[in-house]
Order: C-alpha cells, then sequence, then structure tokens
C-alpha cells in the first residue's frame, strides 16, 4: 500500500478508496512516546556498566551511581579527565504499541545529542551526529518491531574527536591550539559544534560532557507534524499597523492540498489561507493582517512597562480535517540599532530603540549555570533570571561561549521583560570552514532562529564573541601574509553564512557579526576593523586590572560597554562545600587550582591594595575570609565606578566621545565554586557586587565624581520616560562621627527623562572649607536627588574624599545584630557605634537574599529585611549570621 500512497494524491486517495473515512471530519491522532528517563550507560571496555537518566551527560551518570564524587569537589575537574578520553554508549529498550507502528511515518527525534554520536535501532544504523545545537530526527517506521526494539546511541570522546579534526585540517592551522595552561583544560575546541566553554574557560573548569542533553521521542503519524511554528510580528509605519508572520515548520507524509486559519482572537484578527502541503518538511509562510480597531498592546523592557501577551492560534484542514491545532503567545514590539552621525562627534551612534523610545540597556553577561546542563533547574533559572530584575537590570547577552539557552530560560526573559543580546556559539577562536563544519553550521543557525526568533526579549543577534578583535589586534601571531586567508574564513563563516540565513529567517532584529565591533563601520571596512575597540563605533569589551578602577578617566567613554569588570572571590559558605580545611588559604593548592586567570590571585589583591588594608589576621581561617571578603569590596567598587561613569555618559559628548547607552558588566552567574567576574556566586547568592548594581542601575540614580581641578559633580541619571525637577542633597560626615557635619543643597533643576547632566558643582576645597573642620582625610560625603516636596528619588550614594585606607578617624563599629520575624518575614536591626563602610551580613549557607548588603552605615541604627528561600527560624538566622565590616579586617 505505501508504494501506491506515494503515487497518488492523499486527498483524491482518501476520497476514491475510502481508506481512512473518519477523515471526514475529526482531528488527527498524532502519537508520541517519550524516551526521557531510564537509560543504560557502558564506556568502551565494558568495565562500566551503570542507569543512566535522559536528559543527561555521562558525568551526572556517574555521579548519581556514586561512581565518582562532586566533580566540581577539589581538584576532581583535572582527576575525572579520563570520562571525557572515553568513549560511551546509552541503550534503552521501548515498546512500540502496534497504534504507532500503524502510522504512515514515525520519528525518532533527538532534541539535543552531545555531540559525536552514531544512532542505531535494532541493529541498523540510523545516522550519525556531530553538533550540539542541533535537533536530529531519524525516520524509522519500517524498523519497528512487535515487542522489545533497541535504541543506541554510541559517543565518540569529544577530546579525542577534536584532535582528529584538526589533525586531518593540515593545510593551515586554525588557532588556538590549546587554552592556556592556567585553565588546565583540552585543545582544539574549535573543531566541534559543543559548548566552547566546556574544554575550560577562565572562570570555568574543563568537562567536555557526552550525553543526550535535551529530551529523546518517538513521533507518529498520519498526515503531517508541526515541527516549529514561530511568529515575527512586524510593524509598518506609514501605515500604523501590525501584521503577524507566522511560519510553520512541517513535516508532511504526502503533498495535499487543505487551508490554514491563524487567528488572534484578542486582537479580532483572522485569516484562513488555502494552502498546498509538500511531502517532506517544508516551511509554509502566512501573513495575518492585525485589525487596527482594536489597540495593541505592546511588550516592553523591564521598568519601562508591562509584558502583555495574545494568544495565536493555528489550525490545518484537510476538508474538514482538523490536521493541526498549535497555540502560542505572540508580543508585539518593535527593536531598532541606531547607528547614526552625531552632531559634534566623528563615528556613530550605537543604541536601541525599542516600540521607537531609545533604550539605555542596564545589565551583564550569561554564562552557563552549570557544566552540565542536566542540572540546570527551573528554580535555579528563575532565581537567578529574577535576581537581574530585582538588580533593576534590563538586559542579559547571552555569551558566545556556552549554548543556546532552553526555552524556559527565553519564556522568563519575555515574562520579566528582561532583554537578550543574544550571542551564536563561536568565541575567542578562529574556526574551519570545510563544506561538512559550514553545513551543520548552516542548520544549527536555521534551527536557532526559527525556535528562538518568537520572543520578543531576543533584540539582536550576535555571530560571535571577541573573534573580529581577535583577527584584528592578531591575539594569536597570525603572520601578515596570512592573515588574508583568516579574515576569508571569517566573512564565509559569518557573513556569507549564518549573516545570510538570520536576515532571511529573521527580518525583525537587527544582527551584528560580532561582539565588540565598529557596527556599521567594521561593515565598510570588509567586516573586521583596524581597530574593533574604536570608541566612536559599536560596542567596546574593556578590562584593566593594573590602573586604579578608582579612576573614572581610566575607562573609554563608548558608545555601548558590552563587556567590563573584575574578578572576586565567592563566599566561604560557597567554597566549603567543594573544599577542605587544608584549602582553606589564599595561597593554598586549591586556591591556585580554582583561579583559572593567570595571576588572578595576585592581581585583585594588587588592586585591592590600593584602596584598603589588606587582612592581616594571624588566624588563618580567619585571614581567609576576610580575603575572600576584600576582594567582593573591591570588585564591587571598580564595577560601580565604571558603570556609573557610563550611565552618567548617556548624554554628553566630550572630546567626541559619549553618548554611551548601554552597560553589561562581565558577568552575572558562575559555573562553579571559583573566583570570577561574577555578581552572582554558584548556588544564587549574591555578592556584594550584585547588591551594589541594585544602586547603580536604579531608575533614577545620582552620580558623584571628581574632575581634573577638584571639583565635586553630581550627576543626576535618569531612565524614566517622564521629566522630574530635583535638587541634590550632599551630607558631609566626619568618619569619627555618626552625627553629619553639614547639609548642602542644590537649586532645583529639570531633569529629563531619558538624560544625565550636571545637578551639582563645587570644588572640595570650598565645600569642605565651608564645612566645619573638614579634611580630604577625616570626612566623606553622602548624596541624594529630591523633589520640592522632599521625596527622595533614587537610592543614596557616597564619596570618599580619600582611599579607606587612609581614612582618619576611622573606628571599629562593633555593630550588634537583632534578628526578629514578623508577619512580612524576617528583619536584621542594626546598631553602631561609629561609621562603618563596606557593612556585610551573611547567614552562611542558608538561602536567601538580604534587601540591602556591603552598604555604608552612618546612622545609629538600621533594619534590613531578609528573604528566605527555604524554610528556616529566628534561631538558626541569629546562630548563622555574622556582620563584617571593614574595619574589621585590620
Amino acid at each position: 500500500m505505501a508504494q501506491v500512497w506515494t503515487s497518488l494524491n492523499w486527498g483524491l486517495l482518501w476520497l476514491v478508496v475510502g481508506v481512512l473515512p473518519a477523515f471526514s471530519s475529526g482531528e488527527e491522532q498524532r502519537l508520541q512516546l517519550s524516551l526521557n528517563g531510564k537509560w543504560r550507560l557502558s564506556n568502551s571496555n565494558g568495565s562500566l556498566h551503570l542507569p543512566a537518566e535522559v536528559p543527561g551527560c555521562v558525568h551526572s551518570a556517574l555521579q548519581r551511581q556514586q561512581y565518582i564524587q562532586d566533580p566540581y569537589f577539589r581538584f576532581n575537574d583535572v582527576m575525572y579527565r579520563w570520562i571525557a578520553l572515553d568513549n560511551w554508549t546509552y541503550t534503552t529498550t521501548f515498546t512500540a504499541s502496534p497504534q504507532i507502528r500503524v502510522k504512515q511515518k514515525a520519528l525518532l527525534v533527538f532534541d539535543g545529542v552531545d555531540t559525536v554520536a552514531s544512532v542505531s535501532l535494532n541493529g541498523i544504523v540510523l545516522g550519525k551526529t556531530d553538533n550540539m545545537f542541533r535537533r536530529y530526527d531519524f525516520s524509522v517506521r519500517d524498523l519497528l518491531k512487535d515487542g522489545e526494539n533497541v535504541l543506541e546511541v554510541a559517543f565518540l570522546s569529544p577530546v579525542l574527536y577534536a584532535a582528529e579534526r584538526r589533525n586531518a585540517h593540515s593545510s593551515y592551522a586554525v588557532p588556538p591550539e590549546c587554552p592556556p595552561d592556567v585553565q588546565k583544560g583540552e585543545c582544539h575546541v574549535n573543531f566541534i559544534r559543543k559548548e566552547q566553554s566546556s574544554f575550560s574557560w577562565d572562570w570555568g573548569p574543563s568537562f567536555p560532557t557526552m550525553g543526550l542533553w535535551k529530551g529523546v521521542r518517538l513521533e507518529a503519524f498520519d498526515i503531517l507534524q508541526l515541527v516549529q511554528l514561530s511568529s515575527l510580528p512586524l510593524y509598518n509605519r506609514s501605515l500604523s499597523q501590525w501584521r503577524l508572520q507566522v511560519e510553520l515548520l512541517v513535516d508532511a507524509v504526502q503533498s495535499f492540498h487543505g487551508k490554514v486559519e491563524i487567528s488572534v482572537s484578542e486582537l479580532n484578527s483572522k485569516r484562513t489561507a488555502p494552502t498546498t502541503f509538500l511531502q517532506g518538511k517544508f516551511n509554509y509562510s502566512f501573513t495575518l493582517n492585525i485589525n487596527q480597531i482594536r489597540e495593541v498592546k505592546l511588550w516592553w523592557p523591564s521598568g519601562l512597562g508591562d509584558q502583555p501577551a495574545y494568544l495565536l492560534t493555528v489550525r490545518a484542514f484537510l476538508g474538514t480535517f482538523l490536521v493541526l491545532h498549535k497555540e502560542s503567545r505572540v508580543f508585539f514590539r518593535t527593536v531598532e540599532l541606531i547607528q547614526e552621525p552625531i552632531a559634534g562627534s566623528p563615528g556613530l551612534s550605537f543604541y536601541f530603540r525599542i516600540n521607537g523610545r531609545p533604550v539605555f540597556l542596564k545589565g551583564s553577561n550569561w554564562i552557563p549555570a552549570h557544566s552540565f546542563q542536566d542540572q540546570v533547574t527551573p528554580a535555579s533559572l528563575r532565581n537567578l533570571l529574577q535576581s537581574a530584575v530585582d538588580a533593576n537590570m534590563n538586559a542579559l547577552r547571552v555569551w558566545g561561549g556556552g549554548v543556546y539557552e532552553q526555552d524556559l530560560f527565553y519564556d522568563i526573559c519575555d515574562e520579566l521583560g528582561v532583554m537578550v543580546w543574544q550571542d551564536f556559539m563561536f568565541a575567542c577562536a578562529m574556526y574551519p570552514t570545510e563544506d561538512d563544519f559550514i553545513q551543520t553550521v548552516r542548520e544549527e543557525v536555521v534551527q536557532q532562529v526559527q525556535r528562538l526568533k518568537s520572543h520578543p526579549s531576543i533584540i539582536i543577534w550576535s555571530g560571535n564573541n571577541e573573534n573580529e578583535a581577535a583577527l584584528a589586534t592578531n591575539w594569536f601571531n597570525i603572520p601578515a601574509s596570512l592573515k588574508p586567508t583568516y579574515v576569508k574564513d571569517y566573512v564565509t563563516l559569518y557573513v556569507n553564512n549564518i549573516r545570510r540565513i538570520v536576515q532571511q529567517e529573521d527580518p525583525s532584529r537587527p544582527f551584528l557579526v560580532s561582539s565588540p565591533t565598529n557596527g556599521a563601520e567594521s561593515e565598510q571596512e570588509g567586516w573586521v576593523a583596524a581597530n574593533p575597540y574604536d570608541p566612536h563605533y559599536g560596542d567596546v569589551h574593556f578590562y584593566s586590572y593594573f590602573l586604579d578602577c578608582w579612576d573614572w578617566k581610566t575607562f573609554p567613554r563608548t558608545r555601548f560597554a558590552s563587556e567590563y569588570g573584575f574578578q572576586s572571590w565567592p563566599s566561604f559558605s560557597t567554597l566549603q562545600p567543594v573544599s577542605v580545611q587544608d584549602d582553606w588559604s589564599y595561597s593554598s593548592n586549591f586556591s591556585s587550582h580554582r583561579q583559572h586567570h593567570e595571576d588572578g590571585n595576585h592581581l585583585m589583591l594588587q588592586q585591592a591594595a590600593l584602596h584598603f588594608i589588606l587582612p592581616n589576621s594571624t588566624f588563618p581561617l580567619k585571614r581567609f575570609t576576610d580575603t575572600l571578603y576584600v576582594t567582593q569590596v573591591m570588585q564591587a567598587e571598580c564595577v560601580k565606578t565604571q558603570t556609573e561613569f557610563y550611565r552618567r555618559s548617556r548624554s554628553e559628548i566630550i572630546e567626541g566621545k559619549g553618548h554611551t547607552m548601554g552597560a553589561l558588566y562581565w558577568q552575572l552567574n558562575d559555573i562553579w565554586q571559583a573566583p570570577s567576574w561574577s555578581s552572582i556566586e554558584f548556588g544564587g547568592k549574591w555578592k556584594m557586587l550584585h547588591h551594589f548594581a541594585q544602586n547603580f542601575f536604579a531608575a533614577v540614580l545620582p552620580v558623584g565624581f571628581e574632575d581634573d581641578d577638584d571639583t565635586l559633580l553630581v550627576y543626576a541619571v535618569s531612565d524614566l520616560s517622564h521629566d522630574l525637577e530635583l535638587r541634590a542633597v550632599v551630607t558631609v560626615y566626619s568618619w569619627a562621627d555618626l552625627d553629619s557635619v553639614c547639609t548642602l543643597t542644590s537649586s532645583p533643576l529639570l531633569v529629563s527623562g531619558g538624560s544625565a547632566g550636571v545637578i551639582y558643582k563645587q570644588s572640595v576645597a570650598a565645600l569642605l572649607a565651608g564645612c566645619g573642620h573638614c579634611t580630604r582625610l577625616t570626612c566623606l560625603l553622602t548624596f541624594h536627588l529630591q523633589d520640592e516636596d522632599g521625596v527622595q528619588h533614587g537610592p543614596t550614594n557616597r564619596h570618599f574624599l580619600c582611599s579607606p585606607k587612609d581614612a582618619v578617624g576611622l573606628q571599629r563599629p562593633n555593630i550588634t545584630a537583632k534578628v526578629q520575624e514578623d508577619e512580612s518575614g524576617f528583619t536584621v536591626s542594626l546598631h553602631s557605634a561609629a561609621v562603618a563602610p563596606f557593612v556585610w551580613l551573611d547567614v552562611g549557607n542558608i538561602p536567601g537574599r538580604f534587601s540591602s548588603n556591603g552598604f555604608l552605615m552612618v546612622t545609629r541604627n538600621t533594619t534590613v529585611k531578609f528573604v528566605a528561600w527555604r524554610p528556616t527560624s529566628v534561631g538558626e538566622l541569629s546562630g548563622s549570621l555574622t556582620v563584617t565590616t571593614l574595619t574589621d579586617i585590620y
């Protein structure tokens, strides 16, 4: 019968032969059998046989069955190298019901295979996989048996495969060959399409994973299967009309004539289109004009408005028989990347307009939340993303050396109003351009864009991380004579393939070839600019560990800062579960092993020593925990200074530079328990930096600094859509006394929405002269913004007139703390005997967070809330609570 069906019109056959009379009405019954759950796992020589969960990976399975310890414990990343050097096979058996086996088509679908594998069913090889970022499906109807079916996925070592691919590429090197020794990683990761950081990075371990990292299922159907539904809202400004571009990726058993019905009922918009579905897998595109009678509610970034969704319904019919029914959420918003000349400045602007409104992007960079993706839970994802929003962030950059995140990540970003800068997964390397490599990348890009483009949170695609800069500034010491070869490969991969596909698949968003880049200027220079870090164009990555981070003049006044940052260590409570007592020293082998950035531990203390007295306790554990604390103080203060510089630069051009419209520091989250640039520790605990971000990303913010001639300037920065009339209130305190010395208030000034400007200006010498017996060494300043009614807008900020290590009169505050509980939750009441900088509250391993932390205490009493992430008690919190201030560490 199958042979006859392939030669006749599908619909005609049903009518003439009457094969399935029920098709005249009703709905096609597609069947799906999940193959997730228990599989068997074995290594190449058969010495290990164990149960394994799918989705999952080899490391997780070995740990769950106690063949290995926690891979994150102490030095286990190196001890367990053997796992990635072996080949592993996943096996399962399943029964396909008669109802499945009589369907016209049956597919084995793998949503994610990590990475190089051969897939067999009942001893017959179905095909091979070579790309972690692709979905694979195999037609298996004729191979399914009555009774048990055996499915086997045989994985090759990704490390050995990458080495073989590199050795086969003999005509010229594709650098880098290996990561720096300090990273303790594996080589040639650029030759395999898997998470690039899984072979190590400067903030993470080397765990080259293998496994079925996403779901596996059997799908069976008679007529068609919807593989992917995506929708793009497009706005016609001249007509003031929205239209919805709806795309269906459909796998049809046979060609047939039918009709597709698309509707957004809440907007009273519907369309029915006759459609010929062709045999095989094809994309079908439909345009639904949105009824102009109804007002369309727009999706806005966090802090600027709501994130309303509408329900899109898609149905397809063969006659009156329903063959497809799918619903999905659809959001309406526009995004533009504006690169145009700026008056009084060379170069071009670089900023985003959402729904026609310029938006300053405030946020961070996202890396994989775990080395083993099957251990990233929905709760941990939501916690991290909610933490970003709670710190007043509106944007995250999904960095190009990790993974395209799971659907839930983008769903939460849609819901919370977090804009996503989405890199493609290429980072800090050159890449080969053989036909098979390009072909698998093309399929990867098509699938990922189709999967993700319906999300309003994604506002830009970027081809890679730092590869333009690597080429332009010759990171890999490529001889000048060979540079054209690598530029040609670069253009082939990112421009002629990835860019072309993205622009064809998604006309609704901008595309950048790289980050950092000069954007339109890089394009003019043949896609690789002479200086991709030029602050007059595009986005900039900037790191400086040797210069004083308190000196804002060391930072580039760039159009958009998409990476910058400083390292710190996590809390002792985060390190303790993966270490032993011998490790609890800054000079221990463990501390050295955990640091994957060259000389990173020394650089942190070197930067901290510029402004702070370093810990000198004679008790080893106290000295260690004090050192962890001072690295967090240093990191928080450095990133605060740099971010505030970028925020106050949004409205001005100085020496041709400025109009900064984005600040995304490196990095939000951690992949393991180690020193890194993150503001949130592995496990979700906020570092001091993240508490600072809550303030320096506030919608209204006062920023204070001194210019070259020792004049204090206070800027009022506003991200609001409306204007405010504000004045600056500057209060002077003595380090030695909790009573303020004097208070100065500026005249009221109109602060326009979406602007930054000077609201207070006075020489420090004149300010101090008019304020008692203050000197730079004995006094400090706080300042805030308030309206004519005395209502404060934004947080209170502060300005140190000298380094804290030089402060005269600074005393031990001897803070006492009392934990209480009422109907609103837990509070901690603090009493201080002196001015206390960088007050840090810690409750050890009790998960949760304080409403404020790392703060300057200039009052005798203050109260802080604590939100617990698990049940706890006043007694447990009181017993765990420690309070550390700057003077407590020396």
